[in-house]
């Protein structure tokens, strides 16, 4: 009789020892899925596809403090693009104008209206001239703000007896404002100043 009721405790102590086991193991289990749940749920937060040309690309979100310098020399080197690109087509002026004026203030303005004035747009066109740049560098500083920045570039007008190599310098700041589809970068050129501008080369055609 003894002897039974002996086994009978020994046999519910090793189903309490396994049942808490198993409950052990189950809770682990569960924190563990959770955690792992969490892990994956950030991970893929900071993750954005994007569908470009019928292809998916993956982009992973970061602090804009860690992007500034590259989105500002783009930004300098697109308003150069825009303002500076000509073609012997109002429309084609007026467009790349309009863009590049929406990235600058009014130091840009002033500098397309004294060149209008001049009647340089008109001598692009009346002359079949095209004018190109080539951005060369962009030095951007951002221990103070706003950040100031240094531009040289090349430029080629394209005539018909000749083809004329300029360089170009500019330096100005840069200051933060909102995003939107006319500045993707949200930033927006300030006391824009050009240094230099001079022949560096005359090729005839």
């Amino acid at each position: 009789m003894f002897t039974k009721a002996k086994n009978l405790e020994t046999a519910f102590r090793h189903v309490r020892s396994f049942t808490l086991l198993v409950i052990i193991g189950c809770i682990g289990f569960c924190c563990f899925a959770i955690y792992k749940s969490y892990q994956l749920v950030d991970e893929t937060q900071d993750k954005v596809y994007i569908l470009a040309s019928g292809k998916v690309l993956d982009a992973y979100a970061s602090e804009r403090k860690e992007n500034i310098p590259v989105e500002a020399r783009d930004h300098v080197a697109t308003f150069h693009r825009f303002f500076f690109t000509l073609d012997p087509d109002d429309k084609v002026i007026q467009s790349n104008l309009v863009k590049a004026l929406y990235l600058a203030d009014g130091s840009a303005k002033a500098q397309y209206e004294n060149l209008k004035e001049s009647g340089f747009y008109s001598s692009i066109i009346s002359g079949n001239i095209s004018q190109q740049i080539s951005v060369d560098t962009v030095e951007v500083k951002t221990n103070d703000y706003p950040y100031r920045f240094h531009c040289v570039a090349s430029q080629r007008i394209i005539r018909s007896t000749s083809i004329v190599t300029r360089r170009l310098v500019t330096e100005g700041f840069l200051r933060t404002v909102s995003r939107s589809d006319n500045n993707p970068h949200g930033f927006l050129i300030e006391r824009w100043t050009t240094l230099e501008n001079k022949d560096i080369n005359v090729q005839n055609r």
